[in-house]
């Protein structure tokens, strides 16, 4: 039984950051319990091999949901394919201040600038180290608010090397709009030198740690046709494993009139589909099948994700999804395909 429509009314009673917080430690009770496993539908696997990796089925979680690895037992107890923690930056910072996370349940939309706010990674990967799971777990990367941005590829260099030893995959977030400047890092020689530094400290570490761990780029919605081009022509070239389409989105056409509309920060959601959906589309047609696409954005329902798929994607993400709709969303998908 679905519970979810039920609790969702309290849940969205509550300001959106005590919301999520709630539903976390509520889910970790449910799980040490035994009841989260027995309410789960169970899932057929729909295997899917990408980066040398094995997914259990297509249908992944997001990074933002669990910015530290406090809930990893508890998330893969719902069925997802594989789950991204982070954002972790080298060392524990707040974020930005508060409120900075809000829902527009009219739109199914969230916008959030919670500004990378986590433990540091040395706590996300004690986190690792005690978790049970052993599916695929991502880790995502950035830089702390307070290193400048001619400093950044140090950040990404810190947390490649200590990621590398636990995760299946790593992702480099430079798209994340509440960081100042991190998205200058998609653009002309910023994304030329994080790509080249990383790509050859990933080599080192594949002889150092005799394994292979993929990386993968988070770029963002906004980006034009031509540098959609331009940043496929260098993950070829730099040899990166995959890249995630999108990040959230700073534009507010889709939400226009609103009352939160003037809010700062990444908006995600229905409103980013369509924009996500092009840029996974322009992706897919200059990469040519050489790099797969981890699709991110909108996606709220079975058909969003087969949309996502059809239009080049390997596999996908949700998170708002899983606010508006619950965990059943992830056995909608899964059971779609």
């Amino acid at each position: 039984m679905d519970i979810y429509p039920l609790l969702r009314p309290l849940l969205f009673s509550l300001e959106a950051e005590q919301a999520h917080t709630v539903t976390l430690k509520l889910l970790a009770a449910a799980q040490k319990t035994g009841v989260l496993k027995l309410a789960t539908p169970a899932l057929t696997a729909k295997p899917v091999n990408a980066m040398g990796l094995v997914f259990n089925n297509p249908v992944g979680l997001a990074a933002g949901l669990d910015k530290n690895g406090d809930y990893i037992d508890t998330l893969a107890t719902l069925g997802f394919g594989f789950i991204e923690i982070g954002t972790v930056t080298p060392r524990p910072q707040p974020g930005n201040p508060k409120p900075r996370l809000f829902r527009l349940p009219e739109h199914q939309a969230i916008i959030n600038r919670m500004g990378f706010n986590n433990l540091g990674i040395g706590h996300l990967l004690a986190q690792v180290q005690n978790s049970q799971y052993r599916g695929v777990l991502g880790i995502n990367i950035g830089k702390n608010y307070d290193t400048p941005i001619a400093n950044a590829i140090e950040d990404y260099l810190i947390g490649l090397r200590l990621a590398y030893p636990l995760a299946s995959y790593i992702t480099l977030n430079i798209s994340s709009p509440n960081t100042q400047n991190l998205r200058q890092l998609q653009q002309g020689d910023e994304i030329k030198n994080l790509l080249a530094q990383l790509k050859e400290e990933q080599q080192h570490l594949q002889q150092t740690h005799h394994r292979y761990v993929p990386l993968v780029v988070k770029i963002a919605p906004d980006l034009t046709d031509e540098e959609i081009a331009h940043i496929a022509k260098l993950l070829l070239a730099y040899a990166i494993d995959g890249v995630i389409a999108t990040n959230t989105t700073i534009a507010r056409e889709a939400i226009a009139g609103h009352p939160l509309a003037s809010q700062a920060g990444g908006l995600s959601g229905a409103p980013v589909k369509a924009q996500s959906t092009h840029v996974v589309s322009r992706l897919s047609a200059e990469l040519g099948g050489k790099i797969p696409i981890i699709a991110a954005g909108g996606i709220l329902t079975a058909q969003d994700a087969q949309e996502k798929l059809a239009a080049g994607a390997s596999l996908v993400q949700i998170y708002s999804g899983l606010i508006y709709r619950g965990p059943e969303l992830i056995a909608d998908i899964v059971n779609s395909l």
